[in-house]
């Protein structure tokens, strides 16, 4: 299916948040994501269904100040 990754189009097989952070190499990452503009917490990705055209956002906690 099509997804848009951080604003960026991408080809996935996997149908869950959890499956799709996997297969794009976030497995293990401390990240947040959001499907479709709406925050998804870790708790929740193995129960988010992605669809095609869904945005999904990723991002990493990042240091500075």
């Amino acid at each position: 299916m099509r997804i848009l990754l951080n604003g960026a189009e991408r080809q996935l097989a996997a149908s869950r948040l959890d499956e799709a952070l996997d297969a794009l190499g976030y497995k293990g990452a401390i990240i947040a994501t959001a499907v479709n503009g709406r925050f998804v917490p870790s708790a929740r990705r193995a129960n988010t269904h992605l669809a095609e055209g869904d945005s999904l956002e990723v991002l990493a906690p990042m240091q500075g100040g």
